[in-house]
């Protein structure tokens, strides 16, 4: 496999799946690239709220904006350059502020195909 590097210009944004909000995820590597991973980038209007238990491990690093994510052991809010770790089955809600959020995520195994 070759050494990659990407902006979110790379990314193809798409609503995430079961959610109807301003909250879009863009892959740039997946199932598809042949690797045990996904990357990407993550894309949340203002206010926006996703709540899902989650079927992979998933990390978000903030790159503009603020999200806050609550599970059952409280509440985190990230800014930029911070991260949040989130392990498989946990139920989680991330809200995005006032003034949305840019993020870039990467979960194991595949979102995609834990979603199928």
């Amino acid at each position: 496999m070759n050494v990659w590097k990407f902006s979110i210009g790379d990314a193809s944004f798409e609503r995430s799946p079961g959610q109807g909000g301003e909250v879009f995820a863009g892959n740039v590597i997946d199932q598809r690239h042949g690797g045990p991973i996904t990357i990407g980038y993550g894309r949340y209007g203002p206010n926006q709220s996703i709540a899902e238990t989650l079927a992979v491990h998933d990390v978000i690093v903030v790159l503009e904006g603020r999200l806050s994510v609550t599970s059952s052991a409280g509440t985190v809010t990230a800014g930029p350059g911070e991260i949040v770790y989130m392990p498989k089955g946990e139920a989680v809600t991330i809200r995005s502020h006032e003034q949305g959020a840019i993020t870039a995520y990467v979960t194991y195994p595949h979102w995609q195909e834990a979603h199928d």
